[in-house]
C-alpha cells in the first residue's frame, strides 16, 4: 500500500488482487449483476456469470474456472476465465462490472493483467476472449496486449419446429474413429496461424458427415438451459450441401426443437453466412475473438511421439502436415 500526500491529506492508493475466497461471495454477487460475458458458447447456454450456487461449488471444486477479484482504490472488478491443465488456451468467462465509456479503465488493464499472469502460471499459452467491437472494452483489451485473431457472427434462430424438411444426407454422432478425419478436416477449414486457438472446447459434443469416405462436415455443439450453440467446420468442396448439413444437425439435436439456436461462423467460413440465410438464421452478435500469448514459442528443435487420436476426450489438433496431405488426396 502506497501513501501519497494530496492537498495536505493522506490518501490511500492500494492495489490487490486474490482467487475467490468464501469471504468475497457476496461482493462478488453484487459485481456479477452487471457482467460483460466473453466467451459465447457459455454465455448463450448458460448463465455464463453463474449462480450463487455455482460460484460457492467453484470455490470449493474449481472444474476448471479460475475466479479473481481486483482491488483498486476504492474500486472493485471481478473477473473469471476457463482453464484444465493440459490444454494451450484459456478463456475469459466475464468480467464484472461492466466497462462504462466515461470510466477509467485502470482496474480493468489491472484484473486483465492478473488473469493472464494467473492463466500463464497454471499453464495456459494463451488468454482468449469474444469481445464487440463497439464496446469500450475492446479498446482496452487493445492496451493489455490482445490482439484481433479473427472476427465472428452469431447466427440467431428460434427453436426449430417441425415443419423444416429433412434432408436426404446421413449425419452422426463423432467415433473415436473419426478423430484423424476431423483433425484433417479442421487443418483444411482454419488457417494455419489460427489453428491452436480456433479449434472447437473441448467440452463441445459433435456431429460428423462423411462423403466418399471422407470426413466433410463436422458440427461440434453445446447445449444449456437457454439455448443450443454450434461451431459449423465444413470443407469448401461440399459448399453447395451445407444448407443440408447445417439442417441435418439442427434435427440431430433434439434439444434445437425447445430453445434458440446459436451459429457461430468465424471469418475464414464467412461464406456459410448464405446458409445461415437459407435456413432461416438472422444474424445477431458480431464479435472479435481475441487473443493474448502468455509464453514465448520453443527456440530450440525437439521431437516427440504424437498420438493423433484425441486422448482424455480432447479434441484433436490440426496440423498442417494433414492439411497438406488432405489436399493432396483432392
Amino acid at each position: 500500500m502506497r501513501r501519497i500526500a494530496l492537498a495536505g491529506q493522506q490518501v490511500s492508493n492500494s492495489t490487490d488482487t486474490h482467487s475467490m475466497k468464501l469471504i468475497d461471495l457476496p461482493l462478488m454477487l453484487r459485481l456479477k449483476q452487471n457482467a460483460i460475458v466473453l466467451h459465447s458458447e457459455l454465455g448463450l447456454t448458460g448463465d455464463a456469470r453463474g449462480q450463487s450456487s455455482a460460484l460457492l461449488s467453484s470455490i470449493v471444486f474449481p472444474r476448471g474456472l479460475h475466479t479473481l477479484l481486483g482491488h483498486v482504490n476504492e474500486a472493485n472488478v471481478v473477473g473469471q476465465f476457463r482453464y484444465r491443465a493440459g490444454d494451450v488456451n484459456a478463456h475469459i468467462v466475464y468480467l464484472a462490472p461492466t466497462l462504462a465509456e466515461d470510466q477509467d479503465d485502470t482496474i480493468w488493464l489491472h484484473m486483465l493483467d492478473a488473469m493472464a499472469r494467473h492463466a500463464g502460471n497454471n499453464g495456459a499459452q494463451t488468454l482468449v476472449a469474444e469481445v464487440e467491437q463497439s464496446h469500450r472494452l475492446f479498446e482496452t483489451m487493445r492496451r493489455a496486449g490482445y490482439a484481433v485473431y479473427s472476427r465472428q457472427v452469431i447466427w440467431k434462430h428460434e427453436p426449430i419446429a417441425d415443419v423444416m424438411m429433412a434432408p436426404e444426407l446421413r449425419i452422426n454422432g463423432e467415433t473415436v474413429a473419426d478423430q484423424i478425419g476431423i483433425a484433417s478436416l479442421l487443418g483444411c477449414t482454419i488457417p494455419g496461424i489460427l489453428q491452436s486457438v480456433m479449434g472447437p472446447s473441448t467440452d463441445m459434443e459433435g456431429l460428423v458427415y462423411r462423403k466418399q469416405g471422407r470426413v466433410e462436415a463436422y458440427i461440434a455443439y453445446s447445449e444449456g438451459k437457454h439455448g443450443v450453440y454450434l461451431m459449423p467446420y465444413v470443407h469448401p468442396g461440399v459448399l453447395d450441401e451445407a444448407p443440408d448439413i447445417v439442417a441435418a444437425a439442427l434435427l440431430a439435436i433434439e434439444r434445437c426443437r425447445k430453445v434458440p439456436v446459436y451459429v457461430c461462423v468465424r471469418g475464414y467460413q464467412g461464406w456459410l453466412e448464405n446458409t445461415m440465410l437459407d435456413l432461416g438464421f438472422a444474424p445477431w452478435l458480431e464479435q472479435a475473438v481475441m487473443v493474448k500469448h502468455l509464453t514465448a514459442g520453443v527456440r530450440q528443435t525437439s521431437f516427440a511421439r504424437v498420438n493423433l487420436m484425441a486422448r482424455a476426450g480432447r479434441k484433436p489438433a490440426a496440423t498442417m502436415q494433414v492439411a497438406q496431405y488432405n489436399d493432396n488426396q483432392r
